[in-house]
């Protein structure tokens, strides 16, 4: 017998799990049933190209078995089992991929929440909410040995080699004593049973059976019963569903805790049949920007799973979208190679992406608080696939909200359009860390002043998103902190040009060009970057990996100015005179802190605020 102690922050999550996390201590048998339901969906999607792995006779089944007598409950299902290491991987160490993230989570919460449960796999050890101890009988697909594994919940389990006749996994659970006050009900109680297999896990695809006594003819007879009803929730008419029924197959598909933000049904007919069932999540996955994350989507084939998470049916733009599509017109054997290439596949997913948008546009339209809530948490993924799907780039843009200088209420691009001002021509927004940095930003002065409205632009996929779009609506749009591609430069004075080339001399280390601004009327500065780099802010986020190349930008002047008109006077005085430094130092760095970028030479600046702070 071999002994594992399990890891300090897995009994840190073990205790957390049992003592704070699930409101009602029942759904440890969902998560039972939903784990031998996954079992049993990777032998039977093994089994489509490694029959041997299934006996002759074979049954698909989940099986419940109450005892009284012994106030024991045992699961048993007939999928792919576990060997040794799978054993130690997945229950010796709970939460192995995320424990840490899991915890952190769960402490910045400052309250009990089930929230994150089945993004962990940490589902299991829900059972010793209401389990003295748990014992595990397994043996995996194609393997000859079984192993028993036992844990009180405490600290330790053991695992120990054992003969076992058929394959699959068979947990034996021994029932701390009924407390109804603290949840624990009789979970050997038929009544109890049906109830929660009714409630939770009707729609799983195998049967749940149990042995019942049924009295016939004054005499007792022992039978199997199936407990649920095993009619897939994706092949019922929506009218016949309740919402509820809904939430607990996206519940049980995804092992969210929270229900969906929306549920999407859709009938294909024609050419291509297909049923799917789509959910919007309520929020983001936490690991959904890792290059790992799988979309949870499955494939049916004739109401057969074929492959789970594909993500195949959707654009990686849309990854978030949970549920499974059902199609007859696809083989049984099916691989991810001949997906890539299904012309059926195709059409499936182009009908998926226009139902999934018009569901999109239906919520902005019909219930605008929901749709903030969802562009709140998937808006950023949303604006990946403006410069990824073509076909759909007009409907993506009609889906964008933006923060803009009209309030504080989002607004999207054509109610941007209708108020736009008569003489307005273009779309103007402004690219930045934050909101309060651009609400005070130069580059407003000139624009607000004519009524213009400006949106604002404070993630760092704004700019990538913004350079795959030109207009909306016959509308072009224009960065003010960069410089448009086909705009004139602004004219300088024959008596000017010799000051602004000093000027440019004086931060040819920082400046590509000086300029006099069109736009600028308040502030003596800004800096702008050419109509195709990156800002400094992307470039600061991207780092060292990117070759940027000449990272000097333009510096636009106010001529109006009483700092630019120092200048001028001072260099008409006397062109070498040492101040001209200092006030091209203060023009250059004022445009910085105004664009809420760091300074190159802070020690610099601070030396020329000092010495014209003595003279004031």
């Amino acid at each position: 017998m071999e002994r594992y102690q399990f890891q300090a922050e897995s009994r840190e999550l073990l205790n957390l799990m049992v003592h704070a996390i699930y409101s009602q201590k029942e759904v440890f048998l969902r998560e039972l049933i939903s784990n031998a339901s996954d079992a049993l969906d990777k032998l039977r999607i093994l089994s489509l190209t490694h029959k041997e792995l299934v006996p002759e006779g074979h049954v698909f089944e989940i099986r419940l078995i109450p005892d009284k007598d012994t106030r024991t409950l045992t699961l048993e299902d007939t999928g792919i089992g576990m060997n040794h290491d799978e054993l130690v991987n997945n229950l010796g160490t709970i939460a192995r991929s995320g424990t840490k993230e899991f915890l952190q989570q769960m402490k910045e919460k400052h309250a009990p929440s089930s929230e994150l449960i089945g993004q962990f796999g940490v589902g299991f050890y829900s059972v010793f909410m209401v389990a003295d101890k748990v014992e595990v009988f397994t043996r995996k697909a194609g393997e000859s040995s079984g192993y028993h594994w036992v844990s009180d919940g405490k600290g330790e389990f053991t695992i120990e080699p054992i003969e076992k006749d058929t394959i699959g996994t068979r947990i034996v659970i021994h029932l701390k004593p009924v407390d109804e006050e603290n949840g624990i009900e009789d979970f050997t109680a038929e009544h109890v049973l049906r109830r929660i297999v009714k409630r939770y896990s009707d729609f799983i695809a195998y049967p749940i059976k149990m042995k019942v006594v049924r009295e016939e003819n004054k005499e007792k007879k022992e039978g199997d019963e199936i407990l649920n009803s095993m009619k897939p929730i994706w092949t019922r008419k929506s009218s016949e569903v309740t919402e509820e029924e809904y939430h607990e197959f996206y519940k049980h598909l995804t092992h969210d805790w929270e229900a969906p933000l929306a549920t999407i049904t859709l009938q294909g007919e024609g050419t291509v049949e297909f049923q799917a069932l789509l959910f919007i999540p309520s929020r983001v996955p936490f690991d959904i920007f890792y290059q790992s994350f799988e979309p949870k989507v499955n494939l049916y084939v004739k109401r057969v799973l074929i492959q789970e998470n594909v993500d195949l049916m959707l654009p990686r733009y849309l990854r978030f979208v949970a549920g499974v599509v059902d199609s007859p017109d696809l083989s049984l054997n099916i691989s991810r190679e001949m997906l890539q290439q299904d012309k059926t596949i195709l059409q499936i997913r182009k009908r998926l992406v226009k139902k999934v948008l018009d569901a999109l546009a239906d919520m902005q339209e019909k219930d605008r608080e929901k749709y903030k809530k969802f562009w709140q948490e998937f808006g950023v993924i949303l604006k990946e696939g403006i410069g990824a799907d073509y076909e759909n780039k007009e409907r993506l843009l009609s889906l964008l909200l933006f923060e803009s200088s009209a309030g504080d209420d989002l607004v999207t691009l054509e109610e941007y359009v209708k108020r736009m001002k008569e003489d307005q021509k273009d779309i103007y927004y402004l690219t930045g860390e934050s909101r309060k940095t651009l609400e005070h930003s130069p580059y407003l002065e000139g624009i607000v002043d004519k009524g213009y409205e400006v949106l604002f632009l404070t993630q760092p996929i704004d700019e990538f998103m913004m350079s795959a779009v030109h207009e909306f609506q016959g509308k072009k749009f224009h960065c003010l902190n960069k410089e448009a591609a086909e705009e004139k430069p602004s004219e300088i004075p024959e008596e000017d040009k010799p000051i602004v080339e000093k000027l440019q001399g004086l931060l040819s280390e920082y400046v590509r060009e000086v300029k006099f601004s069109k736009t600028l009327v308040h502030s003596p500065s800004c800096v702008i970057t050419k109509a195709f780099e990156f800002s400094p802010h992307v470039r600061k986020i991207l780092g060292d990996k990117y070759p940027f190349g000449d990272e000097r930008r333009t510096l636009e002047v106010n001529p109006t100015h009483p700092l630019y008109k120092r200048f001028k006077t001072i260099y008409a005085e006397n062109e070498n005179d040492e101040r001209l430094s200092d006030l091209a130092h203060l023009l250059f760095g004022y445009a910085l802190i105004a664009e809420g970028t760091p300074l190159p030479d802070p020690a610099r600046f601070n030396a020329v605020i000092l010495k014209m702070g003595e003279k004031i």
